[in-house]
């Protein structure tokens, strides 16, 4: 009998065959190893808009800076963002700082 693969959802081993179907108990998900899922991850912005490299966006809400008192206002734009590895975050520059934000915080 082969190796079960971790889960393709939540990446959890703690996965099982039923007889059927792969599951994972963690997170509930089920599937079959004849299924090819292909999980690439896109960033999306706060209304769901797909972001790529270069884009300009807004920020929705006040954002309060790390280790830092700077405050980034909402309505503030951002130009010229940079998509990282984590597809929730993005890399950019505000007042010559260089910031990563969380999509769910911006729009474009």
């Amino acid at each position: 009998m082969s190796e079960i693969s971790n889960c393709p959802k939540c990446n959890m081993d703690n996965t099982y065959f039923d007889g059927t179907t792969n599951v994972c108990p963690d997170c509930s998900y089920e599937w079959s190893e004849n299924e090819v899922q292909e999980h690439v991850e896109v960033a999306k912005d706060s209304n769901g808009a797909l972001l790529e490299d270069g884009d300009s966006v807004t920020v929705i809400k006040d954002l309060k800076v790390k280790g830092s008192s700077m405050v980034i206002k909402r309505g503030t734009k951002v130009k010229s963002i940079r998509l990282t590895e984590n597809p929730e975050e993005v890399d950019c520059k505000i007042d010559g700082s260089s910031i990563v934000l969380k999509t769910c915080f911006l729009k474009k």
